[in-house]
Parts: C-alpha cells; structure tokens; sequence
C-alpha cells in the first residue's frame, strides 16, 4: 500500500460483557492489558444497564473498578454514556425501562447526570463519548425504540454538568454519510471496518477503499485532523452471530488473522487520524489463554510500545 504514512497513538477499547461472553474473567482481562500492554488510551462504557440496574439505585463498582485501575496506569479514558454503548446488543438499557414513554426522555437524563457528577473529577477521564452511533441511519442491533430525540439534551446536559473535558460523537466509516455525528460534539470518532461477514454469512471486503476515502470525508465536512479519532478500529473477526463460541476458529481467522490485524494498523496509519482505539483485545486474550495463540495480543503489544505519546 503506498501513499503518506502518519503517526498514530494506538488506544483500546473494552467490554466487561463481551469478555464474559468469551468464558473470561473480565477483571483479570482488564488488569492484564493494561499492565501487559500499557495502553496510553481507553475506550469503556458506564452502561446503563450495570450502573442503574434498579430505577434510581445507581451501582458504580464495576466502572469504578476501571477508572481506578487505568489512573493507576496512568492511562487516559474516553468514557462512553448513554442508550447505546460500543458492543451488542448495542442499546444497553435496564430490564425497568420502558421504551416509548413520556417518562423515558427524564430517565435517560438522570442516569447520565449521575454519570458525568461522578467521573468529571476522575484522573483517568480524559474524553467523554456520549451514545454510540446515535445518528445511524440503519437498524442494527435491539435498538428498536432508540430515543435519538434525546441525544442534543444529552450532550448539552453534559457540557453543562463538565465543561472541562471534550465530548466524541461517533458514526460508521464506511456506511454514514457523518452528517450530524461531525458537528455534534468536540471530537469526531469514526469506526473502520475492513472486512465484513454479512447476515447471509458472506464475507465482503472494504480493502478496494483508499485511505483518501476516509479523507475526503473529514476534509468535506471540515473536519481538522487534530478532532477526528478513529474510535473502532477493526481487530477482531467477526463473529457468526452474537455469540463468539459459535464461530469456529476456522472461520473466525478469514476475517481476521495476524497479516489483516497489521494490514488494518498500516490502513489506518494512511488515513491522518492521530489516535486509534483497536476493537478486540478481549479476543486477542481469548485467542492467548484457549488457543495458545499469543500473536496478535504480542503484534498489539510492540506496536503500542512503538507508537506511544512521545
């Protein structure tokens, strides 16, 4: 691939429930990266679902659990809030919420009040992503009541509460046009999916894509380098369906492998995005402890080790 190579500063991003999904003690999950890998950056969510599982009964340990430990690696936090949250099934509501109520837009409100009061002072936040996605045109996951009438509030309730700390929105790479996401927040997090396995099971390829692609967009919409991060940056296969042991390891390794793993990062060094979280170090755990296969949690490792804050 050849064209003008940038340098990037390589976060992660990770999911309590999806290492549970994978038969792994998250904690141990979460600890181990970032004391074996050391990343500068983070990406996790305080999801609804697990910080208010009763109506106003709020339950901060396991996001707790993840502020303190990344402030004692002195690594830095985008904090995800609100209906939707980086993983399946996408919406992370609680069991009590009712969708579609007039008493929704409040409850949405109150639990990302809690949120921001309880993180804005934290030494490990350093960037606020409020939704995930909140603006994309298509259904994808149990999203079906998503309360996108509720996102301005939110972000301004969130600039209100923390004026401080900069705000992401984020939206799909390739199937978004990033109008509003680009306007709506201080930083731009797109997501870069590479290579794709379809609802039918077939595997489809963005590799005739250049890196101008992603670009234009942000030259298009106006959009400095400086404020444009790609939040999700492909790592990880994609799964069969919306549980990872039903995809043999066969099939897991035709949508990623250690060449497509470092195919991705050279990509995204093309691009001119300064900051890019990976998407999948709970596999890469997985792929070390159940398959004895340490190669991409060791590709990862040098290259954060390379392309750290200088």
């Amino acid at each position: 691939m050849s064209g003008k190579r940038y340098h990037v500063e390589y976060g992660l991003s990770f999911n309590q429930e999806h290492a549970l999904d994978l038969g792994l003690n998250w904690r141990k999950v979460y600890t181990h990266m970032l004391e074996d890998l050391n990343p500068p950056y983070i990406r996790i969510a305080a999801m609804w679902n697990d910080v208010e599982p009763e109506r106003g009964v709020f339950d901060f340990g396991n996001v707790d659990f993840m502020m303190d430990k990344a402030a004692a690696n002195g690594t830095k936090v985008v904090l995800v809030v609100g209906q939707k949250a980086p993983r399946w099934p996408e919406c992370h509501v609680p069991d009590w919420y009712t969708w579609g109520i007039d008493s929704t837009h409040g409850d949405i409100l109150y639990y990302v009040e809690n949120v921001v009061k309880r993180y804005k002072d934290h030494p490990a936040l350093e960037i606020w992503q409020v939704e995930n996605e909140p603006f994309i045109g298509f259904k994808f996951g149990d999203c079906d009541d998503f309360n996108v009438d509720a996102v301005e509030d939110e972000i301004e309730l969130v600039k209100e509460l923390d004026p401080e700390h900069k705000i992401m929105i984020t939206d799909s790479g390739e199937l978004s046009t990033w109008i509003p996401a680009a306007f709506a927040g201080d930083i731009f997090g797109t997501t870069m999916y590479r290579i794709v396995r379809t609802p039918w099971g077939m595997v489809f390829s963005y590799d005739w894509m250049p890196a101008g692609f992603y670009k234009l967009k942000a030259k298009l919409l106006g959009r400095g380098y400086d404020d444009f991060y790609i939040a999700e940056l492909q790592a990880e296969p994609w799964f069969s369906d919306s549980n990872p042991w039903n995809t043999p390891i066969h099939l897991q390794e035709k949508t990623m492998n250690p060449d497509r793993l470092k195919k991705h990062m050279d990509y995204a060094e093309r691009v001119g995005s300064p900051r890019a979280y990976l998407w999948g170090v709970e596999w890469w755990y997985f792929m070390k402890e159940y398959q004895k296969d340490t190669r991409y949690w060791d590709i990862v490792k040098e290259k954060i080790r390379e392309t750290a804050p200088r």
